[in-house]
């Protein structure tokens, strides 16, 4: 019996997906360095800001 399933989620699910595992090669965040909630997110964010400018120099 086949399943069904919507390939626009599919496709948003695999973006962030795909998100999580670029944003886990930056060292500090996978290991949770920054102890406290505000630095983490810092962290997170700079990490994210990273992935796009090199998602944008190449398109």
């Amino acid at each position: 019996m086949p399943r069904y399933y919507s390939k626009i989620l599919y496709r948003e699910r695999n973006l962030i997906e795909r998100f999580f595992n670029k944003i886990k090669h930056a060292r500090r965040i996978a290991t949770r360095f920054e102890k406290h909630a505000v630095n983490f997110l810092a962290a997170v964010q700079i990490a994210a800001i990273l992935i796009w400018v090199r998602f944008e120099s190449t398109t």
